[in-house]
C-alpha cells in the first residue's frame, strides 16, 4: 500500500475518507461559531458550557475515526513491512492523546 509514507509523514486519503473527515470538521466549525454567537448574545454560562462539551465530544469522535484509519492503514502497513518504528510512534501519539 503506497498511500502511507512514514518517512515523509504524509498520507494520501481516499475521496470517501476525506469527505467523511472534512464533513465532521465542518460540523465542528459550525459548533464553534455557535459558541462565539452564544458568548456575544450573553447566553448563560452553563448553557455555553454544555455546548463546549458537545464540541469536545465531536472532536473526540473525529480523533477516534482518524486514529482508527491510521491503525488500519499506516500502522498495519508498517507492521507488515517490519517497521517497528510505527509502533513506537503510535505509543507516543497515544500518550499525548491521553494527557
Amino acid at each position: 500500500m503506497d498511500d502511507c509514507c512514514h518517512c515523509g509523514k504524509k498520507r494520501v486519503r481516499s475521496e470517501e475518507e476525506m469527505k467523511r473527515l472534512s464533513n465532521r470538521l465542518c460540523r465542528i466549525e459550525g459548533q464553534v461559531r455557535g459558541l462565539r454567537e452564544m458568548l456575544q448574545k450573553d447566553v448563560y454560562c452553563p448553557d455555553i458550557l454544555v455546548q463546549v462539551s458537545a464540541v469536545n465530544a465531536a472532536l473526540n469522535s473525529f480523533s477516534k475515526e482518524l486514529l482508527s484509519e491510521h491503525l488500519r492503514t499506516c500502522v498495519a502497513e508498517g507492521i507488515r513491512q517490519g517497521d517497528d518504528a510505527v509502533i513506537d510512534e503510535l505509543v507516543a501519539v497515544l500518550q499525548r492523546l491521553m494527557k
